[in-house]
């Protein structure tokens, strides 16, 4: 109590009173009682106010910068270490078998490091929607606990961690003789992620993963009218067609306790290339989007609906046509099956790009890359130039017809072929979604103008009305 007294300011309004000296004052005179203050009451004053004085939190604290550098740091190491760690555990294997090998652990991680790519671009996403003023919120129907692009990246970072994490504890156990333990990596992971997903209580941003839920839940089962989150989710899901495929062989391993084996190479394996499970899981994105867009004509009656659904149909001879590669004899294939599947190829690339650019972009056949009358809020932000519209087409053509390309069958075993292509799938959905968005939010801004002047037009017409009641 001494201490706090003697630390106080002389002048301090909390410890002076009306007409009264203050109050260090009065206790120095009550200590030398009544002696006149000397310099020695003057060097134990000075030791009380430094023995009491409060450490400023500031001096101890680092500054964001200082700390966020500190973090850059360590995930550097972090993935330094992995690196290290799998490539050395990756030539302590013999030559013949390290491909293989290679392929399985690629097998297992394969999806879930392309879902966090996804995650990663999706935060951009809403980035960017942020800082063009796109209430993105509204558009998806979503509660005031959604996640904002900070908490996306928040959980793209720990999936970035967390994943090569456990694929570099796989490489390095397998590598040292440690099958069993090995063999649980991915078990444990996928194990942890579904937990994560279905987790009851709320942590985790329940509110946002019971949304995830409940949207994925409505594309299984079309049984309620179909939102915008629902078929923008379900379209992301089509690009995604071939990760759901992996993730599907990838859980057949383990629950027939295949994990760090070799056993996908035997034709008869039930989780080989030769499962009829493949092109099944191939093709169930594109019947969810099919049963919305026939569900979208029951409830609206719009043509367009139904010229949706045949853009999805189209890609289902392409899917099954391939998987017969595995299934008929080499001349068969090769003289009737196989130009039918080119056939069909050609058709569904453009007729989903064609669609793209007309009616999920509503580009008008192109007119809006040399005229922008009404340029919008993103465009006006991120792409305002022309040479940007030629490059989204241009590539989204390109893509389109690679990515059916890729849902061949002679594909499945060139996994780096497929990653890229997938990745670079990914990357076309990321660009296709600016735009989808920007034309969803028009159409909104556009009902709600024409709504604000029927209301004002109603409310001139009601003032007219009573004015010719009154007399003059």
């Amino acid at each position: 109590m001494i201490g706090g007294l003697a630390t106080a300011p002389a002048n301090s309004p909390h410890l002076r009173k009306a007409g009264s000296r203050t109050a260090v004052s009065d206790l120095g005179g009550e200590l030398g009682n009544g002696v006149e203050e000397g310099p020695m009451y003057s060097v134990a004053a000075g030791e009380l106010k430094i023995g009491s004085m409060p450490i400023s939190t500031t001096a101890i604290m680092p500054s964001p910068i200082l700390l966020w550098r500190f973090k850059v740091l360590l995930f550097f190491i972090w993935g330094f270490i992995c690196c290290k760690f799998g490539w050395d555990s990756v030539m302590r294997m013999s030559v013949d078998l390290r491909d293989l090998f290679l392929y399985e652990a690629f097998l297992y991680y394969n999806p879930l490091l392309l879902v966090t790519m996804m995650v990663w671009l999706w935060g951009i996403n809403l980035w960017v929607f942020s800082q063009a003023n796109v209430n993105y919120a509204k558009i998806f129907d979503l509660d005031q606990n959604h996640l904002t692009y900070r908490e996306i990246w928040k959980c793209a970072t720990w999936m970035t961690i967390i994943v090569p994490t456990s694929m570099t504890a796989y490489l390095y156990l397998y590598s040292h003789g440690e099958v069993s333990l090995a063999a649980s990596q991915p078990v444990l992971l996928y194990a942890a992620v579904a937990m994560v997903l279905i987790f009851p209580f709320d942590i985790f941003y329940l509110s946002s993963r019971f949304y995830l839920l409940r949207t994925l839940w409505r594309i299984v089962f079309p049984l309620q009218a179909i939102s915008f989150s629902d078929f923008f989710l379900a379209d992301i899901m089509t690009s995604m067609s071939k990760v759901f495929s992996d993730l599907e062989r990838s859980v057949c391993r383990m629950v027939h306790r295949q994990v760090a084996t070799i056993a996908w190479f035997e034709a008869d394996s039930v989780c080989g290339s030769h499962s009829v499970a493949i092109p099944i899981v191939l093709v169930l994105p594109y019947l969810f989007r099919l049963f919305q867009c026939l569900r979208q004509y029951k409830d609206t009656g719009e043509r367009n609906t139904l010229l949706n659904a045949l853009k999805y149909s189209t890609a289902v001879p392409v899917i099954f046509l391939s998987a017969l590669k595995y299934h008929v004899f080499p001349e068969k294939w090769i003289s009737f099956y196989r130009p039918l599947w080119l056939l069909s190829s050609v058709l569904n690339s453009l007729y989903s790009f064609y669609w793209d650019v007309t009616r999920d972009w509503d580009l008008s056949c192109f007119t809006r890359i040399f005229k922008f009358s009404k340029p919008s809020t993103i465009s006006s932000l991120l792409h305002g130039r022309k040479w940007v519209y030629v490059w989204v087409i241009g590539s989204n053509l390109i893509l389109r017809c690679t990515w059916t390309y890729k849902l061949s069958a002679h594909l499945r075993h060139n996994y780096l072929t497929l990653f890229t292509i997938t990745a670079l799938e990914m990357l076309r959905r990321f660009q296709w979604a600016f735009f989808r968005v920007e034309n969803e939010w028009n159409k909104m801004n556009s009902k709600s103008g024409i709504q604000l002047s029927t209301i004002e037009i109603g409310n001139e017409e009601d003032k007219l009305l009573s004015s010719s009641d009154h007399s003059v």
